[in-house]
C-alpha cells in the first residue's frame, strides 16, 4: 500500500517541479502564449489536487502504526501546494491587470481595489474549506480507530470465552478423573478387604487341620 503513495508522490513532485517552472514564467510572456501558459497551470493544479486526494486515500488505508509519518508528508504537501496556488493568483492577478490595462486604459486602475478585496475573500473561504476538510479528516481517523479498537475488544472478548470453555471443561475433566480415581480407591480396598477376609479362612482351616490331626494321633 505504502509503495501507492510513494508513487504518486514521484508524480507529484514531477508536476509541482513543472508547474513552479511555468509560475516563473508567466509574468515575462504576454498575449496568446501567456494565456495558454495560464490555462496549461490551471490545469496540471487540477491534477495536483486529484494526486492529494489519492494519496489522502492510501494513507487512511495504511496501517495504524505506519500510518502517522504518511500523513505528515501528506500535510506538507497540502500546504506546498496551498503556496503554489497563492503564487499563481499573484501571477494571474498581474495578468489580468496587464491585459485590463490593455484594454481599458488608466480605467482599469479603480477597480484594483474591489479585485483585491474579492480575492482576500476567496482566500479566506478556501482557508476556511481547507479546516473543514482537515476536522472530517481527523474525525474519519478517529471513526477508524475506534472502530478497531471494538473490533480488539471483541476479538479479545471472543478469546476470554474461549478460554472460560476451556477451563469448564477441564473443571468437568477433572471432577470425572476424581470419580474415577475414587471407584478404583474403593475397589481396591475391596478387594484387599476380600484377600483379608480369604486369608483368614485359609489360616483358620490350616490351623483347624493341624489341631485335627494331632488330636487323632
Amino acid at each position: 500500500m505504502s509503495s501507492d503513495f510513494e508513487a504518486y508522490e514521484q508524480d507529484f513532485g514531477t508536476v509541482t517541479a513543472d508547474i513552479t517552472n511555468k509560475i516563473g514564467r508567466i509574468p515575462k510572456l504576454s498575449g496568446e502564449e501567456k494565456t495558454q501558459l495560464v490555462l496549461n497551470v490551471d490545469k496540471q493544479l487540477e491534477e495536483v489536487r486529484e494526486l492529494l486526494e489519492q494519496m489522502d486515500l492510501e494513507v487512511r488505508e495504511i496501517p495504524i502504526q505506519s500510518r502517522p509519518m504518511y500523513s505528515s508528508r501528506l500535510k506538507s504537501y497540502k500546504q506546498e501546494i496551498e503556496k503554489l496556488e497563492k503564487e499563481f493568483k499573484r501571477s494571474r492577478i498581474a495578468y489580468s491587470d496587464e491585459v485590463r490595462n490593455e484594454l481599458l486604459g488608466d480605467d482599469a486602475g479603480s477597480s484594483e481595489n474591489q479585485r483585491a478585496h474579492l480575492l482576500d475573500n476567496a482566500e479566506k473561504l478556501e482557508r476556511s474549506s481547507r479546516r473543514l476538510e482537515a476536522g472530517y479528516q481527523i474525525a474519519v481517523e478517529t471513526e477508524q480507530v475506534g472502530q478497531e479498537i471494538l473490533s480488539n475488544l471483541h476479538s479479545d472478548r471472543e478469546k476470554i470465552q474461549r478460554a472460560r470453555e476451556r477451563l469448564r471443561e477441564t473443571d468437568a475433566n477433572l471432577g470425572k478423573s476424581s470419580r474415577i480415581l475414587t471407584g478404583m480407591l474403593r475397589r481396591v480396598i475391596q478387594n484387599r478387604v476380600l484377600l483379608f477376609f480369604l486369608g483368614a479362612i485359609i489360616l483358620v482351616t490350616v490351623i483347624l487341620a493341624i489341631y485335627f490331626n494331632v488330636r487323632a494321633h
